[in-house]
Parts: structure tokens; C-alpha cells; sequence
């Protein structure tokens, strides 16, 4: 007779064997059925094998219980493929062939194994009897070798005392003499409290005195011995009334680092003679715990001995978030995947006092009231016990055991199971408290290195990369950043990051097909269920047309493309709302794998580096505007084009300093003013900056608005003097060099220029000679009388006119300078070359004359006559 069974299927991938045999082995060992164990993991291993690897299907695998035997069944979906078995009995092919053996296994180990046929699938079974043991006994785990028992240095002592309602020894036992060095005499009658070498238990506010007034309580604390040495104990309390009513307290006593010898040993289980059911003293099952850090070790024993303490199919153990508004599942045992950590359900569940978390509960039979426990919807659980995890009156937690069959438990199991809970409770909040804590400095040091990194950029393509790279994979798998541009625009997908970079291209393609999140202002993490849908309509759209059932011509190539996006999508996506100044710029979406999800303190640290990342992108966003407003303006004050003079080669280089900057203090122009007559200015703003850019468009703007209403050059930079003066406060002054250019029929030009405080050109004839074309003058904006002349130069056939700004010759290595001298000397060797090349020698020059990148504007400008062509 089958008294419970378990049921999973594999995807044919090479990790699922490991998988199936994880399964089967915590199956066996949660009914019990340790013996058996290894010989059923190995035979399901090479049955699950064939089916997943050589088979090419997913496999199903069923264990059933009985009083006496265990049948595990393994199917897969290919009959076609046969079974290489002869004729004639069981006489195998090859003994050292590969294709076989799991079914030679199957006939040295299994008592009773077989093949069993159907149209659509092929189902291979062993059958495992257990060996005999008394009635009303069964193993609770594997044995351990003797040679990994733990040792102790001696026998251990369990020390016991028993305090009474004032909180005085009453009994004190011979191994509390020999752990603490009392004897009875010396304590009995006195307080606990007074050996306690500290009075409240570490990490809780639990003193002595309460720990003693509760119903049952464990914990460490310290006593001091007769030597004045603190000796670290654990102890579990337990409240008891005598024949007479009183109320005493028994206390079990071990040194801390014992702790798990308070551990019953196993006994027979007690038959309720009322009710025929065995039960297990709940000390037996829950007294010790692993190493207070271990806190899913902690978790997942709990779950499995729950389920075993009632005999159940299924155990669940949720931890309540920080608000008391969700569970979280932390641990499971017999649950399909779907049911794995991380998922949540809400506390209150429903209206009743039995749909809610805080209270015990037990439900006779689930499929009269669907929904009320919403973990175990669609797992085949009928029944199932329920009972909070409370610390100090605070919901910590809740822990539940479920049945296949209707009205498997009773009050009786409930309260055995919050007895049970209640001896966890406080271990289990003090390992999660440690768990979070560790989780916090994590996160402190992860934020910062996250906000180091986004301030380190003003680039938004970058700061979008980053955001990804933060998030994948140490918060989650995928990462999409979605952005707005205005109130008026629809998000958009701007980028898009996989942990494995060979299906980000599908991500990609899956995520443009559908619409995006809405825009919601509201703060933290929302579910968005639209990837997950689409990546399962994908997939199954792909199945079909693999199989032929879809219309269409056939999409063989990318299915195993499509079908791994779909299951690197199909579990839980969150999404996290930018928002900076108010206001929403884009959206952070968080994608898991199938059946996984995001726990609590993740999606609280994603909220928290949401904010960073929509302060940096708005920055970034910011910056970029300001960037291209900037260099539009700038770019206005530059002149428009470069007018071809016809016998005069010109050129000009122009450097700006400062990062982004395409116009700084130093100006240049060159323009038409009439029939044959050119203007040409080189300039320097005193500053930099808005101001300086200000009087640089003035001075270039003024000068070709003079020059073509007919002023000579004195009137020109006299009335500009006039201009720059009237700005008062936001006035600078200006040194400019201007002059008017006429080439001549001869072949040379005519040049009549004003040098006003800037550096003065030079001229360099065909045989070398360098000289000054111009006498100093005032610069302009300083005084408002200003009498200014022109001077007059002829260039020749092969002559240079050579005008710079400061920049030029105040470049610095150190105490040296460029200077008038060093300009002089390179222009000297310039002779004979073309205008581009004498501006490209310059420059070099001031490269080269110092390692440190230029601090100051530059601007040179190279008129030169060139050389009649002889035929």
C-alpha cells in the first residue's frame, strides 16, 4: 500500500542528473529511509542519465512509499529508443558497454525492477526493500563513521538545576558540582542570578530572571566558578509545576562549546494509547543548533524535522520581513521548485484569524478554501498546520508542515509544532540579525564603491553602463535602464546587461517587442510581469514550430537561442522608478532566471543604488545640455568660413584651452570688406569664461560692422574701445592686432595695420631676416581717449607675415619662456616654406618646448606672398 509519494520532473540539460539525485536522496532520507539511500541515488543517476543526455528528453521522476519498500520510478519521453536487453532473459550485450548499464545496476541492486511502455513514453522502475527493524521504529538521518564523531576531552557533564518560583537553587546534580566546582550546600537556596557572570544573554534583552519565568527558553550566558573563572555555558530552561501546583524551572547546563549534546538521544517514539499515533518529543527534534551564523544550515534542519516531528510531505519556513507586511520564503522540503527562496506572500493572507501569519493555524482540507495558504497553491497539499515564529511579541517568522491527504492534523500537532517553533524562535532571529548585519556592511561598502564610481563620470552613455555593470550579477541576472527624455516621451530601452554576454543581443530583442513599465513615481521595487509572459510565449511559439505544430516557415535556427532567453527571463522582474529633482527620468528593471527571486535586503539595496544612479544620470544629462549650449555658442563666435584671398597663401591654427572648450579668450577673424581689401584681426579677452567670450563676440562682431561702413583701422578699434568700456562692471580689456590687406597687381600686398598691446607681428623676408611689421600701442578697454595710427608693410614675392597670441609667446617650461627671441629664431628657419607649413612649425615649437599640455588660448595667423611660377 502507497502511503506517500513525490514527484519531479528534469530538463534534458547535464546539471539536472545531479539535481535528480539531490532529490531523490532528500526525499528517502526525509521518510526515513536512510538505509536505502545511496543504492537508490546511484540507480536513479544512471536512469536519469539516459534519459536526459542519451535520450535527449526531460525525465520524471516518481518515489513511492510504502510500509516495507520504496519504488522510484524514472520515465522519459523517447519509447522509440530500445532497450538493449537480449532475447532471451536479462543477458546483457557487453559488459563493457555504455549503453545498458544503468539497467545491469538496476538488476545487482533493486529487489524488483522492470520496463513498462506506453505510446508516449518509456518508464523504467526498481523497487528497494527495507530491511527489518522493531515495530514502531525508523532511522532519523545517516549514521556517521565513528571516525567523524566529534571528540570531547572528557566525559561530558550535563549540568542540571532547578530553581524555584524566587529564583533560588533547589536541586543542583553532581555534574553541576564537577562543571562549576559547588557543591550543593554552597548554592541551594540562593539565587541563580548571583553565579551569573553577566545578567542578560548576548544579543537579546533577555536577562536571567525572565529567562527563568518563560515557559521554555535557551540560550548562552555565563557562570562563574569557584576559581572566579566565567565559564560560557548554553542552557536550555524549562517551567514545570510539582504535584502542589509550584511552579520551579529545570535547567540543563552545558559549556557553549557543547551545545549540541542537548540533543536527546533517539528513542523510541511514544504511542498515544488514545489515539494510536506515535509521537516524538519536540527536545528531541529541536534542542541544539548549529553554529549561530549557519542560518540557512538552521533554517533547512528546521523545516526537515518539522516535517518529520508530524510526519508530514511537505515543511515551509518563511522569515518576516522588517514591516511585518510579508513572509519570505527562506527554506522548503518536499515543495517543487516554483516554491524556492526569496518568494514572499503577505502576512495576512485573508479576513479570518486563520488567515493570518501571526497566529497558529491548522486547515483540514486546503481545497475548500483555496488561497488561504498561498505557498501551497498547486503543490497537491490538502492539509496543513501552521504556526508563527514570535520574539519578544514580534512576528519573526512562520513555520508550517503540509499533507497530501485532508485532516492529517489536529490542535494537538499545532501545539507540538508552536512548541516546537517557540525553542527555535529566539535562534533563529539571532542568526538572521547576524545574517542581516553581515548583509549591511556589505551593502554600506558596495553603495560606496557604487557612488564613487557614478560620481566619476558626466557622461551618460557611461553612466548607463555603469548602472548595469553595478547591478549584474551582484544583485541580478539581467539588468535593463529605461529612459525618458521629457514629460512627453515614452520610455526608452537605452540598455540593456546579461551575466552571459551571448544572450543579451536575445534579451534585447524579447524586451523591444513588448511595451515598457509604466513610469510610477512611487518609491521601491514593483513586480513586472510582462518579460516573464513574453519569454514564455516565445518559448512556446519556438516548441511548436519545433515540433511542426506551428504555422509558418520553421524556425530550427535560434530555438536554442530563443529557449535559453526565455528561461534566463522567466522569473521574478522588478522595477525601480529614477527619479531625480522630482521627477521620473528613466526606469531600473531587475530580472532573475526561472523560478528565482529577489530577497528582501536586495531589493532594498537596489532602491538604495536606484537613487544614486538617477542623481548621476540627471547630472550627466545636465552636463551634456550645458556641454552642446556651450559649444554652440562658442562655435558662433568663430568665424563662418575662411575667405580665399587670390596671391596671398593664408593660414590659421587655433587651440583652446580648457576641457569641451572650442572658444576661449583669444580670437581671430578674417573677412571681406570690399572689392580687392581684406580685414584680418588676432585678439586676446583678458580672462576666461562666459565674460571673456562675451567681449569676443563684441570685438569680432564690431570690427567687421566698422570695417565695411568704410573706417579705417584707428576709428575702428577706437570706436570698439568706446563698446567694450560701456559693458562697466562685465567690460575686459583687449589687446588686438587689425589690419587691412590689399594684394597687388605686382604680386605683393599691401598691409596697414594697428598693433594695440599685443604681441607684435613679425615679418620674415626671402633671405632670412626677421623683424618687427609694427610698433606697439595702448590696448583697449583701459582708457577712453585713445589716439591710435596705422602703420604700412609691404610683403613681397616669398615674404611671411607671422601674428600670435600670448599663448604662443608665453609657453613655460619651469622659469623659461618662449618669449619674443625663441619665436624669432623659429621663424627664422621657416624660410622658403609655404604659409601651412610655417603655422605647423610654430606650433610644433610650442609643443615641444614644454612637457605639460598648454594652460593658456593660442592663436597664430600666417599671411605669406608667394613666389611668382616661372613656365
Amino acid at each position: 500500500m502507497i502511503t506517500a509519494r513525490a514527484a519531479a520532473t528534469f530538463d534534458p540539460v547535464g546539471r539536472s542528473v545531479a539535481t535528480a539525485r539531490a532529490f531523490v536522496r532528500d526525499t528517502l532520507q526525509g521518510w526515513g529511509y536512510s538505509e536505502v539511500v545511496d543504492d537508490a541515488v546511484v540507480l536513479t543517476s544512471e536512469l536519469v542519465t539516459n534519459a536526459v543526455i542519451h535520450a535527449g528528453t526531460a525525465a520524471d521522476v516518481l518515489c513511492l512509499r510504502s510500509a516495507d519498500s520504496v519504488r522510484v520510478e524514472v520515465g522519459d519521453r523517447y519509447p522509440e529508443r530500445g532497450v538493449p536487453i537480449q532475447a532471451t532473459g536479462h543477458t546483457f550485450a557487453s559488459l563493457d558497454s555504455e549503453n545498458g548499464r544503468g539497467l545491469m545496476l538496476c538488476s545487482a541492486l533493486a529487489s524488483r525492477w522492470g520496463v513498462e511502455y506506453t505510446p508516449t513514453h518509456k518508464q523504467v522502475w526498481f523497487q528497494l526493500d527495507l530491511p527489518q527493524h522493531p515495530v514502531g521504529t525508523r532511522s532519523a538521518g545517516p549514521a556517521l563513521p565513528t571516525a567523524m564523531l566529534p571528540v570531547a576531552d572528557e566525559r561530558v557533564r550535563v549540568a542540571v538545576a532547578q530553581i524555584d518560583a524566587a529564583g533560588a537553587i533547589s536541586v543542583w546534580n553532581a555534574d553541576a558540582e564537577h562543571v562549576f566546582g559547588y557543591t550543593a550546600d554552597q548554592v541551594i537556596g540562593k539565587p541563580l542570578a548571583d553565579f551569573a557572570a553577566w545578567p542578560h544573554t548576548p544579543g537579546i534583552g533577555t536577562g536571567i530572571a525572565e529567562a527563568l519565568r518563560l515557559s521554555r527558553w535557551e540560550g548562552s550566558y555565563g557562570i562563574r566558578g569557584t576559581d572566579g573563572r566565567v565559564i560560557p555555558v548554553y542552557a536550555s530552561h524549562l517551567r514545570v509545576r510539582d504535584s502542589h501546583g509550584e511552579p520551579s524551572t529545570v535547567c540543563l547546563l552545558v559549556r557553549d562549546d557543547e551545545r549540541a549534546v542537548l540533543q536527546t538521544p533517539h528513542r523510541v517514539p511514544v504511542t498515544d494509547s488514545a489515539t494510536d499515533k506515535h509521537t516524538t518529543d519536540p527536545f528531541e527534534v529541536f534542542i541544539g543548533s548549529p553554529a549561530p551564523d549557519d542560518l540557512d544550515g538552521l533554517l533547512q534542519r528546521t523545516v526537515e524535522r518539522a516535517r518529520d516531528m508530524l510526519d508530514g510531505d511537505a515543511a515551509f519556513l518563511l522569515l518576516a520581513t522588517d514591516d511585518e507586511t510579508e513572509l519570505e520564503v527562506r527554506a522548503t522540503t518536499g515543495l517543487p521548485s516554483a516554491r524556492q527562496r526569496f518568494a514572499r506572500v503577505p502576512v495576512e493572507a485573508g479576513t479570518s484569524r486563520y488567515g493570518s501569519a501571526r497566529m497558529p493555524a491548522v486547515h483540514e482540507d486546503l481545497t475548500s478554501v483555496p488561497g488561504a495558504v498561498p505557498l501551497l497553491n498547486s503543490t497537491g497539499m490538502r492539509s496543513v498546520v501552521t504556526v508563527p515564529l514570535k520574539v519578544e511579541g514580534r512576528l519573526t517568522g512562520s513555520l508550517g508542515v503540509a499533507a497530501e491527504s485532508a485532516g492529517r492534523y489536529t490542535n494537538e500537532e499545532a501545539l507540538r509544532l508552536q512548541f516546537a517553533a517557540d525553542r527555535i524562535a529566539l535562534a533563529v532571529e539571532s542568526a538572521r540579525l547576524g545574517e542581516l548585519e553581515r548583509l549591511r556592511r556589505g551593502s554600506l561598502s558596495f553603495l560606496v564603491e557604487a557612488s564613487d564610481l557614478l560620481a566619476g563620470t558626466l557622461d551618460r552613455d557611461q553612466t548607463l553602463a555603469l548602472m548595469a555593470q553595478m547591478t549584474v550579477p551582484t544583485l541580478a541576472t539581467w539588468c535593463a535602464v529605461y529612459t525618458i527624455a521629457d514629460q512627453a516621451s515614452d520610455p526608452y530601452l537605452s540598455y540593456v546587461l546579461h551575466e552571459d554576454e551571448e544572450r543579451i543581443d536575445g534579451l534585447k530583442a524579447l524586451l523591444s517587442k513588448i511595451a515598457p513599465p509604466d513610469p510610477v513615481p512611487a518609491p521601491g521595487a514593483r513586480v513586472w510581469t510582462a518579460p516573464a509572459a513574453a519569454a514564455q510565449q516565445a518559448a512556446l511559439r519556438t516548441s511548436r514550430h519545433e515540433l511542426g505544430l506551428g504555422s509558418g516557415p520553421p524556425v530550427s535556427s535560434g530555438i536554442d537561442t530563443t529557449l535559453a532567453t526565455a528561461a534566463a527571463v522567466g522569473g521574478e522582474t522588478v522595477v525601480l522608478p529614477l527619479v531625480a529633482r522630482n521627477r521620473v527620468i528613466g526606469m531600473l528593471t531587475l530580472g532573475k532566471p526561472s523560478d528565482d527571486h529577489f530577497r528582501q535586503e536586495i531589493l532594498e539595496l537596489a532602491e538604495d543604488l536606484s537613487r544614486r544612479a538617477a542623481l548621476a544620470l540627471d547630472n550627466a544629462r545636465l552636463y551634456s545640455e550645458r556641454v552642446a549650449i556651450s559649444q554652440s555658442l562658442q562655435r558662433s563666435l568663430l568665424p563662418p568660413e575662411q575667405p580665399t584671398i587670390p596671391g596671398v597663401e593664408v593660414e590659421v591654427i587655433y587651440r583652446a584651452a580648457g576641457e569641451g572648450n572650442e572658444v576661449g579668450g583669444d580670437f581671430y577673424d578674417l573677412f571681406p570688406i570690399s572689392d580687392g581689401v581684406y580685414g584680418f584681426a588676432i585678439g586676446d579677452v583678458c580672462g576666461t569664461g562666459p565674460e571673456a567670450a562675451a567681449v569676443t563676440g563684441l570685438a569680432r562682431h564690431a570690427l567687421r560692422l566698422l570695417a565695411r561702413e568704410g573706417f579705417g583701422g584707428p576709428a575702428v578699434l577706437e570706436r570698439l574701445n568706446a563698446a567694450i568700456l560701456d559693458e562697466g562692471a562685465r567690460s575686459r580689456f583687449l589687446t588686438l592686432l587689425y589690419g587691412e590687406l590689399r594684394p597687388q597687381e605686382n604680386g605683393g600686398a599691401l598691409l596697414k595695420v594697428v598693433c594695440a598691446g599685443h604681441p607684435l607681428p613679425l615679418r620674415l623676408r626671402q633671405d632670412g631676416t626677421v623683424e618687427p611689421a609694427a610698433d606697439p600701442q595702448p590696448l583697449l578697454g583701459v582708457m577712453d581717449d585713445l589716439e591710435l595710427f596705422e602703420q604700412t608693410v609691404t610683403l613681397d614675392p616669398g615674404d611671411v607675415l607671422l601674428c600670435v597670441t600670448d599663448g604662443v609667446t608665453e609657453r613655460r617650461e619651469g622659469t623659461r619662456m618662449l618669449g619674443d627671441e625663441g619665436l624669432t629664431e623659429v621663424l627664422t628657419g621657416c624660410t622658403g616654406l609655404t604659409a601651412g607649413a610655417v603655422a605647423a612649425r610654430v606650433l610644433r615649437a610650442v609643443e615641444r618646448f614644454a612637457a605639460e599640455p598648454a594652460s593658456d588660448d593660442m592663436a597664430i595667423l600666417v599671411m605669406r606672398v608667394p613666389e611668382p611660377q616661372h613656365g
